[in-house]
């Protein structure tokens, strides 16, 4: 008498006779095979396209005087009047040229800018890898209808790999709890597939490299 065996444990037979039988893995090379071509193309380059196709904004800056000059032209440009920093060394930086900011979340809900720093500028795709490890904690990357990123160049790589690589390099074995990438503004298509920046966070991002925060 043929016994009578539903798909579902049939499926499951399956997956423990395959469990039990000891197989060489087919691709041991696999984690070591680059995922991209090579390419000569300078990430500084790289970045900004990448960022700028997704509706960012790219702005370089040789010193803490040229950021200054910057994001003076973005405030006056857009209005802003409640700015928030929550960095020690971001803070440092904007009072010593008296940039009016918040220090604390006094206010919060008024929120028009927030400004952060980051864990790496990936310039692959243009993102901005970020964890819960900062200061600013995840509200300021969100909340705000205007987002502002501070990196330094040697926060710049290549690849999403090398991003991680910078994350074990600072924190060893505590990595953060919380680890996410930002791609350019909030955005989303779900309603009539018309395209809506800041549907779920800031509808503005503007990456500032510096060179040198001196």
């Amino acid at each position: 008498m043929q016994e009578n065996i539903s798909s579902k444990e049939l499926m499951l037979k399956k997956i423990r006779k395959a469990l039990l039988e000891k197989r060489d893995n087919p691709y041991p090379n696999l984690e070591e095979s680059p995922l991209y071509t090579p390419t000569d193309e300078i990430p500084e380059i790289m970045f900004a396209e990448q960022l700028t196709a997704v509706s960012g904004n790219f702005i370089f800056c040789e010193n803490g005087v040229d950021f200054i000059e910057n994001i003076l032209e973005l405030a006056d440009k857009f209005k802003w009047r409640k700015i928030y920093c929550w960095e020690r060394e971001l803070q440092a930086l904007l009072s010593t040229y008296e940039f009016p900011f918040y220090k604390t979340d006094k206010d919060f809900e008024m929120a028009e800018v927030g400004i952060t720093m980051c864990e790496a500028l990936i310039a692959r795709n243009g993102s901005v890898l970020l964890s819960n490890q900062n200061e600013s904690g995840r509200r300021l990357s969100i909340y705000p209808h205007h987002h502002i990123v501070i990196a330094r160049t040697g926060q710049l790589v290549m690849d999403l790999k090398d991003g991680f690589q910078l994350l074990k390099n600072k924190y060893g074995s505590q990595i953060p709890t919380m680890i996410s990438t930002i791609t350019g503004p909030s955005r989303t298509a779900d309603i009539e597939k018309t395209l809506v920046l800041g549907a779920h966070g800031p509808k503005e991002l503007f990456v500032f490299l510096i060179d040198d925060f001196s």
